[in-house]
């Protein structure tokens, strides 16, 4: 914290001490005298013109902290140098303001009185937060407490009733004002088991570290640079300053030491009746001290060498860079609560969305549910209605499947019966092709039969011609030569013969026609019984026909029209049945019979007729 921040926060405790009536605002009057008293304090050229001149306006009215800040920072706060003016003095203008009208302490027996008050706000400025109004954090309400008691040789132990307290208190938000924190010391529930004097030493120790800047303090033998005799005074080590005093009450000061970044600091060999030597080397002269002891000087050369290191790298004083460090620590923390609060937030508004989300969706699946429930119903009664369906589908295919079995096994029998019908369809169609082949052999025979006997009879009768010519010759010239005659009744003799040999080949061909005649007729008989035998194994079975079940169709084993369909009506008795196969003469079998008797009539008579002839 600079000096600038520093002295603004006493003034602000002097400005709001002015405001009475609490609204922000002071007179100017006020304020002109509270500004001259800072000239006075803070050791600056007090400049009336400029004061007048800044509140000469129209407006006769109070002035608040933001129109007062301006002439502040301006005119004091920048004019003000740190070393020179009496820090202490400038607070205790500041505090006298504030406290008259802030600060009331207990009238019983209390553990600090008004001095040590007063330095116990100058401790509460010191350790404020830059922000207005001025309060003090839990973490710096420890420090200070620790660093009291450590200055009296005792351990605090009250940090677990100081956060009960703040617990208890919500409204603190962690934080103290300093009216709140003196009036916690003056309770006595944070400093027990400390004595008024103990604690007393305390305030006392850390105001000076920490106010007044001292780190070191006590009584040495210095030696004078005129006399250069052995005085004893009494040492404080500032930032950069030794001052030093005839004694403790700091009421007479005889000198000061400067310190800067070449001064250098070196331990002397006992001399002049003095132990504990040791020198402070500074651009000016050299200044000769004796310490107490030898711990004494260890440690005074240790703060003094501190103080010139400090000067050296241009910091600021210990305990000044320790709170620095842990106010950083405090806005780390601070930023880091925020984006965790941040992260929170979002996690929070993503948590309460992804909870609407949620509900949304437990609704859609409620509605979804309701409409799954719906249709399930549905579906169920669907799939009731359809296993009834199906039942009955199921039975009537059984049915089906029953009767279907029954009629395959109907239909098997059937086929057994129609595969042994096909088979013996198969053995008569072999049967009557052989039939048939005998018949037609039957025929050829027959025929050749017949034709070898029409040769015979037309040679038959152009010998009997020829014998009837000549015997009509004979009988027309009866004067004819004897010997002509013989030779014509030799050539009648010899037709006669040639005659009578031609009837007995045509007896011999007459028998054999009459035997392929009765052999025609015996294959015509085998042909008919075999075209019976197929006629009446030619009736088709249908599907799911019984055998009895006429059809008038012509079914086989190769399918429709493989044989011609029979005429199963009453028969004409006169009717002719002729089957024709492949080489057969167009006329039928009894056809051929009856020209064939015919023929045979006629040649009987012919041959009755030629009997006749002979014997005539």
């Amino acid at each position: 914290m600079d000096l600038k921040s520093e002295l603004l926060k006493s003034i602000w405790y002097a400005f709001t001490a002015l405001d009475r009536g609490e609204s922000g605002k002071v007179s100017k009057s006020q304020l002109k005298v509270l500004s001259h008293n800072l000239y006075t304090a803070l050791n600056i050229p007090h400049d009336s013109t400029v004061l007048e001149d800044h509140f000469r306006d129209d407006n006769d009215g109070p002035v608040s902290s933001q129109g007062y800040m301006p002439y502040i920072n301006k005119y004091i706060l920048d004019k003000a140098q740190d070393g020179n003016f009496d820090k202490e003095t400038f607070n205790e203008l500041c505090w006298t303001l504030t406290a008259r009208k802030n600060y009331n302490p207990s009238k019983s027996q209390s553990l600090i009185g008004v001095r040590e008050a007063f330095k116990l706000w100058c401790l509460f400025n010191f350790l404020s937060e830059d922000k207005y109004p001025l309060v003090m954090v839990q973490e710096e309400v420890v420090y200070l407490l620790r660093k009291l008691f450590t200055a009296t040789g005792q351990e605090w132990l009250h940090e677990g009733e100081l956060s009960d307290h703040f617990t208890q208190n919500p409204s603190l938000e962690r934080a103290v004002t300093v009216w709140q924190f003196l009036d916690l010391i003056e309770s006595g529930k944070l400093t027990k088991p400390a004595s008024k004097e103990s604690f007393t030493l305390g305030i006392q120790s850390a105001y000076e570290e920490l106010v007044l800047d001292v780190t070191q303090k006590g009584y040495m033998w210095k030696k004078g640079i005129v006399r250069r005799n052995w005085n004893e005074r009494w040492f404080v080590l500032k930032a950069s300053t030794i001052l030093y005093y005839t004694n403790e009450d700091l009421k007479e000061k005889k000198g000061e030491i400067q310190l800067d970044k070449d001064s250098v600091v070196e331990a002397l060999q006992d001399k002049d009746g003095k132990r504990c030597l040791f020198c402070i080397k500074t651009a000016n002269r050299v200044y000769e001290l004796s310490a107490s002891d030898t711990k004494r000087r260890q440690e005074w050369m240790e703060s003094i060498t501190m103080a010139i290191g400090l000067q050296a790298e241009n910091k600021p004083p210990l305990h000044r860079e320790q709170k620095t460090r842990r106010r950083e620590l405090r806005q780390q923390a601070a930023r880091r609560r925020k984006e965790e609060e941040h992260c929170l937030a979002v996690l929070q508004q993503d948590k309460q969305k992804q909870l609407q989300e949620l509900e949304r969706l437990r609704q859609v699946q409620e509605e979804a549910q309701a409409i799954w429930h719906n249709k399930e119903f549905q579906w169920t009664e669907q799939q009731e209605e359809m296993e009834q369906v199906l039942q009955k589908q199921l039975h009537q295919a059984q049915e089906d499947n029953l009767h279907l079995q029954l009629e395959m096994e109907q239909k098997e029998v059937e086929a057994g019966f129609q595969r042994r019908r096909i088979q013996e369809l198969e053995r008569m169609q072999r049967g009557l092709e052989q039939a048939l082949e005998v018949e037609i052999q039957a025929r050829t025979r027959e025929q050749a039969a017949r034709s070898a006997q029409a040769r015979l009879l037309q040679e038959e009768e152009e010998k009997l011609r020829e014998l009837m010519r000549l015997k009509s010759e004979q009988d027309l010239n009866p004067l004819l030569w004897q010997e002509e005659r013989q030779q014509m009744t030799h050539e009648a003799q010899a037709l006669q013969q040639a005659v009578d040999e031609l009837r007995e080949n045509r007896r011999h061909h007459k028998q054999d026609l009459a035997a392929a005649k009765t052999k025609r007729r015996q294959a015509s008989r085998c042909v008919k019984q075999w075209n019976v035998q197929l006629t009446r194994l030619m009736q088709p079975i249908g599907p799911g026909a019984s055998h009895s079940k006429q059809r008038s169709d012509v079914m086989s084993h190769r399918g429709d029209g493989i044989f011609l369909p029979m005429n199963h009506g009453p028969k004409d008795p006169h009717h002719k049945i002729r089957t024709r196969r492949k080489g057969d003469r167009p006329m039928g079998s009894q056809v051929s019979e009856d020209s064939s008797e015919s023929d045979s009539d006629d040649y009987e008579n012919v041959e009755e007729y030629l009997k006749n002839v002979s014997l005539k």
